[in-house]
C-alpha cells in the first residue's frame, strides 16, 4: 500500500466524511487531520482522524495524500503555500466546488511536474449544514465524483491511480471532464439551485417573516425547495467569485424563464413551457 498516511486539511462535512468513508472501507493507514482546534477536537472525539494539526506545513508531514477540503479560495492559496514544499512522492488533491482556478493555481505552482503532483477533484455529495457533527461514512455512495485532470495527466498510474482506486471502493462514481467543462455544468446542476434556493427563502422571509408557519403549509414541494436554503454563506461566498461567469450566465437565463412564465399565466405558452420542463423527467426516467 504505497498510501500509508493521509493528511485531510478541513475536518468538516466533506473531510470528515471522507474520513469515515475510508475507514469504513478498510484503510488501514494514519489519517490526520488539519482545522482549527475546536474542529480538531471534535474530529478526533468522532473517530474521524487519528491526530490533528492546526499548522498545514506540521499536518501534511509524512502524508502520501494531501487532501484540501476547504473553501474553493483556501483551496487555491493552500496549493501555493503547501504546494513547493511537498515532497514529489505526494500526491496533492482537492474537493472544491469549482475547478478552473484550481487548475490553474497548481499548473503554476508545480509547472511541467503538476499532472504527476495535483490533481484536481470535486464530489457532488453535501448536506445543507456544515462540519464535522454531521459527517456521515455513508455520504458519497452513489455520487459523483468528478476528475478534472491536467494536460496530459494520466489518472492510471501511481499515487494517483491508488486514490481513485479509493474514490472507487467509498461508493462514488468517477466522471472526468475539462475544468472549464466542470465549472460550466456546476454552475446549473449545483451552483444555480442553491441561488434558487436561497432566493426563495429569503422573498419567504421577506414576505412573511421568519415565524410564519411555511414549511408545513407549503409541504413536499417547498420543503424540497428551500432546504439547501440552509447552506452556510462561507463556503458559497467562494463558489460564486469563483464561477461567477458562468453563474451569471446561469441565473440571467432562468431569469429571463421566468419573465417569459409572468407575462404568460394567461396564455397557451404557459403550457409549453410546462411541456418543454417535462422533457427533463422523460429524459430522467429512460437512463
Amino acid at each position: 500500500m504505497a498510501i500509508r498516511q493521509i493528511t485531510i486539511i478541513g475536518t468538516g462535512l466533506i473531510g470528515g466524511s471522507f474520513a469515515l468513508a475510508l475507514r469504513k472501507r478498510g484503510f488501514a493507514g494514519r489519517i490526520v487531520g488539519c482545522d482549527r482546534e475546536s474542529a480538531l477536537k471534535k474530529a478526533k472525539m468522532r473517530g474521524v482522524i487519528d491526530s490533528g494539526l492546526a499548522e498545514p506545513g506540521d499536518a501534511v508531514r509524512g502524508s502520501q495524500l494531501v487532501v484540501l477540503a476547504t473553501p474553493v479560495l483556501a483551496i487555491v492559496d493552500l496549493i501555493g503555500r503547501l504546494g513547493p514544499g511537498l515532497p514529489a512522492s505526494t500526491l496533492l488533491t482537492d474537493v472544491g466546488s469549482t475547478k478552473a482556478a484550481v487548475a490553474e493555481r497548481a499548473l503554476h505552482v508545480f509547472g511541467k511536474n503538476a499532472g504527476k503532483r495535483f490533481l484536481a477533484g470535486h464530489p457532488m455529495a453535501g448536506k445543507e449544514h456544515s462540519g464535522v457533527d454531521y459527517a456521515d461514512a455513508d455520504l458519497f455512495q452513489n455520487a459523483v465524483w468528478f476528475l478534472t485532470p491536467l494536460p496530459g495527466q494520466n489518472v492510471n498510474e501511481g499515487l494517483i491511480a491508488e486514490f481513485a482506486g479509493w474514490i472507487d471502493q467509498i461508493g462514488a462514481r468517477i466522471a472526468m471532464l475539462p475544468p472549464e467543462d466542470h465549472d460550466r455544468l456546476c454552475a446549473w446542476i449545483s451552483h444555480l439551485p442553491q441561488m434558487i434556493s436561497t432566493a426563495l427563502a429569503a422573498a419567504l422571509v421577506e414576505e412573511f417573516g421568519e415565524e410564519a408557519p411555511l414549511l408545513p403549509a407549503g409541504g413536499r414541494a417547498l420543503r424540497e425547495m428551500t432546504r439547501i436554503s440552509g447552506s452556510p454563506y462561507s463556503m458559497w461566498r467562494d463558489i460564486a467569485i469563483s464561477n461567477k461567469k458562468n453563474l451569471e450566465d446561469a441565473l440571467l437565463k432562468v431569469e429571463q424563464r421566468l419573465a417569459h412564465i409572468r407575462e404568460n399565466l394567461g396564455t397557451r405558452q404557459l403550457a409549453e413551457e410546462f411541456e418543454q420542463a417535462h422533457g427533463l423527467q422523460k429524459s430522467a426516467a429512460k437512463k
